[in-house]
């Protein structure tokens, strides 16, 4: 009988997996390699510090064989992950990616700047949704269910743990994935001059399916 998806916990030998994940969804749901040449960039910033920081609430879809195929990570506290992020993530990965000391020039760089300033996740306009989340899936996991139940395992992950409400910010051109949040009942949250960005909110205490 042919192994299932599932999903699972994420283990640390899934970091390539979800890394690739990243990559192959960060430019508006495709694939962001020729923007971002550098593969491990995205991915350093919106993947692997949840799964460093709180692996706890890092969830993968796994495709039957043990390969992750699909990701949910986030925080359960937004204000405690930035304080995190700065003091133990940033040290480990500035190396490579150091502080920017002019204005960025190249996609790369905007990207490094922001890898550089993790406060830029506290908004007082987001205040009541203290948890936040990244999911993303390979193309051919799309829209077969498996978003959703993704979405349902980390809400549950962080009602369990008391956390109310829960929020993400989307590229406002990525239609696609606004429907899916849509569906599964987020709401916007007004938030002046948010650039390119739309952010979304919902509470953690009634399930998505």
């Amino acid at each position: 009988m042919r192994p299932q998806p599932s999903i699972r916990s994420y283990r640390p030998a899934d970091r390539t997996a979800v890394a690739d994940i990243c990559v192959r969804t960060a430019l508006d749901g495709g694939d962001s390699r020729a923007r971002y040449p550098d593969e491990e960039l995205m991915p350093s910033v919106f993947a692997a510090p949840y799964c460093h920081l709180e692996p706890e609430l890092a969830f993968v879809l796994d495709d039957g064989s043990g390969r992750a195929v699909g990701y949910v990570l986030g925080t359960a506290d937004t204000e405690q992950f930035v304080k995190n992020f700065r003091a133990t993530w940033l040290p480990r990965v500035a190396g490579r990616y150091p502080e920017p000391t002019a204005e960025p020039r190249t996609p790369s760089e905007e990207m490094i700047v922001l890898l550089h300033t993790p406060e830029r996740m506290i908004l007082p306009e987001l205040r009541a949704y203290p948890a936040h989340l990244h999911i993303d899936l390979l193309p051919d996991w799309q829209r077969r269910g498996f978003g959703r139940g993704l979405m349902d395992t980390f809400l549950t992950a962080l009602d369990d743990r008391g956390v109310p409400a829960v929020h993400l910010g989307m590229v406002t051109a990525n239609a696609a994935a606004r429907a899916f949040y849509d569906r599964l009942g987020f709401h916007e949250i007004s938030v002046p001059d948010p650039g390119p960005l739309t952010y979304l909110g919902r509470s953690t205490a009634a399930h998505t399916s």
